[in-house]
Order: structure tokens, then sequence, then C-alpha cells
């Protein structure tokens, strides 16, 4: 699996409804952070398959969804657990910053099911 896209009109389905946790990447092509976190991102949704979800959403391609969760900034991850926001950072960071920030989510979430 690798990192795929979601837009305004698929954010509901793809990223609020889904029964995995799913990491959002808010990001933009002119943005030089945004293309160096890729390909950690791109990591992280091979090796995480089955325990969450990790997408990235274009803000200027899909500002109604940006704007609804005062994304200011990029990249901003933010991590969903059924629909909700449970963790947000703005800013590139390596893959075991990321993970660190996000394992209590993904444990809890584990172990509620």
């Amino acid at each position: 699996m690798t990192l795929t896209t979601t837009t305004d009109a698929t954010f509901r389905e793809d990223v609020l409804a889904s029964s995995l946790p799913v990491l959002v990447d808010f990001t933009a092509n002119w943005c030089p952070p945004c293309r160096a976190i890729a390909p950690v991102l791109d990591l992280i949704a091979t090796d995480e398959v089955g325990r969450m979800k990790v997408v990235s959403l274009d803000v200027d391609e899909n500002p109604k969804t940006a704007l609804a969760y005062g994304v200011l900034s990029m990249p901003t991850l933010a991590l969903f657990v059924d629909g909700v926001v449970v963790s947000q950072r703005v800013g590139a960071r390596s893959r075991p910053q990321i993970m660190r920030e996000l394992e209590p989510h993904l444990g809890a979430q584990i172990a509620s099911r």
C-alpha cells in the first residue's frame, strides 16, 4: 500500500468513515517540506497496512476540508480515529518522531477492537 490521495468530495468516505485510524497529510505542491516528508509517509503507509491508512490532501485543490480543520501551514499531519482528530502537528518530521506521536492513539484503537 502506498500513500493515497483524498479530496473534499471523498474525505468523508476516505477518512471520517474509515474503520482504521487515518493519518492525513495536508500538503501543497509548492511546499518543499511537504515534498521532503512524502517518502516518509509513503513508508509509513506501507509498513502500517492493516493498522492505519495514510492519505494526502492538497490544500490548494481542496480548500473546504483544509479550512474545516483549521489547516494554515503545511505540512500538517492529523490523525483521525473514528472520524475525530486525536493528534495534529505542523511541520516535517522523521519517521520515528511521527510514530512516537501516533503510537498512543494506534495502541488504543487496536486494544478496543
